[in-house]
């Protein structure tokens, strides 16, 4: 793999076989990178070419890496590695893709060793799976942080500055930098989550036209040019919601699965994602909203008698907003009424499926 990014020499002032002027004024300076096995070569370039011999390299076993890295507030893609000997350099890619991209190949080559580690890598890149128990407050009081959250600036988006604002990709970076997403998958989930729940407004004609699309897997964009704003108000206002009846009985139940999914509305047809909660002895499923802090749920209905099946492409019923097939499925319950859900993918899908009608 072979490519031309960015190099800011070591903060630490010990030499490391390298010899350019970075390690005494730290600049940053073009280089052009080849990864090799468990070593990063580094050559100078010259005309737009690199220049033989290599300049310097970085020994791959022991480092560690991060990535996003946001320890530079005006360079948003920034790979960070921290060597065995604690030697820190500073690599800064042209996108977010080829960021992403360099990252996931040098962690590969640094547990190169390891079958499992780079098998579960693979794995993670592209896996959903967010904790069974999250707090929307909790991640906007983090945003909020002087020191360590989310800084908003004025922004320009087809020719209009936009004071306050921060583009979705930082958004994005900033959740999985913070360990509140795996992967971009996640952290996009979660961002719409925040979006759906009022903790977050889109900005300019990029955001607001996501947002009218009306799928909830789009609305939130992991673009740099999609842009957002906190509410004035970020405690989520008093809404609407449907009229629940609880007992104790029907929370008594053993939990035997749990996870995030987004459900329809009955009255706005809107989509919110909610934490489902399925329980038998008795067979309940309930749903929570992860913006309140209480553990309370906002709706449920008892499987006894219902019906489940997934909706295929030729089969999502008039009245589902949003494009949705493929992962979606609906639940009729014994009175008759119908709950429209989303899973992220086909196989999540499935898996709702047999454990709820094992229950009905």
């Amino acid at each position: 793999m072979g490519s031309m990014v960015l190099l800011r020499a070591p903060k630490l002032p010990c030499l490391v076989g390298l010899a350019w002027q970075g390690h005494i004024v730290h600049n940053w300076k073009a280089r052009w990178f080849v990864l090799r096995q468990n070593t990063l070569l580094y050559y100078k370039l010259e005309g737009g070419r690199k220049v033989n011999p290599p300049k310097g390299q970085i020994l791959l076993d022991g480092c560690t890496i991060t990535c996003p890295c946001l320890e530079y507030e005006n360079r948003p893609l920034l790979i960070k590695l921290k060597t065995r000997t604690s030697t820190e350099y500073f690599l800064e890619a042209c996108s977010r893709e080829d960021r992403d991209a360099w990252a996931f190949e040098i962690t590969g080559a640094i547990h190169a060793g390891q079958p499992g580690k780079v098998q579960q890598l693979h794995i993670q890149r592209n896996s959903f799976k967010l904790p069974p128990h999250i707090s929307l407050h909790r991640i906007v009081d983090k945003m909020h942080d002087s020191g360590s959250g989310i800084r908003p600036s004025p922004n320009l988006e087809q020719g209009s500055t936009y004071k306050k604002t921060f583009n979705g990709s930082s958004l994005v970076d900033w959740l999985i930098s913070n360990g509140f997403a795996a992967n971009r998958l996640e952290a996009v989930t979660l961002a719409s989550m925040l979006l759906e729940e009022n903790f977050l407004n889109p900005v300019g004609a990029r955001s607001m036209g996501a947002v009218r699309s009306g799928d909830l897997a789009e609305q939130f964009l992991d673009d740099s040019t999609a842009l957002y704003t906190f509410a004035e108000s970020y405690k989520k206002k008093i809404s609407l919601r449907e009229d629940i009846n609880l007992s104790t009985m029907e929370l008594s139940g053993t939990v035997i699965k749990q996870g995030y999914l987004a459900k329809q509305g009955h009255k706005r047809k809107n989509w919110k994602v909610r934490r489902f909660v399925l329980r038998k002895e008795p067979a309940f499923l309930h749903y929570y909203d992860p913006s309140k802090e209480e553990n309370r749920p906002v709706g449920g209905f008892s499987l006894r008698g219902s019906l489940v099946s997934a909706l295929e492409d030729n089969g999502v019923p008039t009245g589902v907003k949003g494009n949705v097939q493929g992962n979606l499925f609906k639940v009729i319950t014994k009175d008759d009424t119908h709950y429209y859900i989303q899973a992220s993918s086909k196989a999540e899908r499935a898996e709702w499926i047999e454990a709820i009608k094992k229950l009905t």
